[in-house]
């Protein structure tokens, strides 16, 4: 059986660099982007930037999410490392 693969429907900037997730499968989740920003440089940008974080968009057939051609994220990253929502 393959990889299953978690399509990202909408995504929406939150608060303190947080991302509300939901995906094509319904579940919805919360993804921190702090952590991020201590491991990877390009992120900084993000941080700095409060209105560049807030025009995150769903990339061309849900596979991730972009803010502009240089910064995305995937996904798989967004599923896994996500915090389900319930209820």
């Amino acid at each position: 059986m393959g990889k299953e693969i978690h399509k990202i429907q909408e995504v929406k900037s939150q608060e303190d660099l947080i991302l509300w997730v939901c995906f094509t499968t319904g579940e919805k989740k919360l993804y921190d982007m702090k952590p991020l920003l201590t491991e990877i440089k390009a992120f900084d940008v993000l941080h700095n930037e409060p209105q560049l974080f807030s025009s995150v968009r769903v990339a061309q057939g849900g596979y991730g999410i972009l803010w502009n051609e240089e910064i995305d994220l995937s996904s798989d990253e967004l599923w896994h490392n996500g915090s389900l929502l319930t209820g």
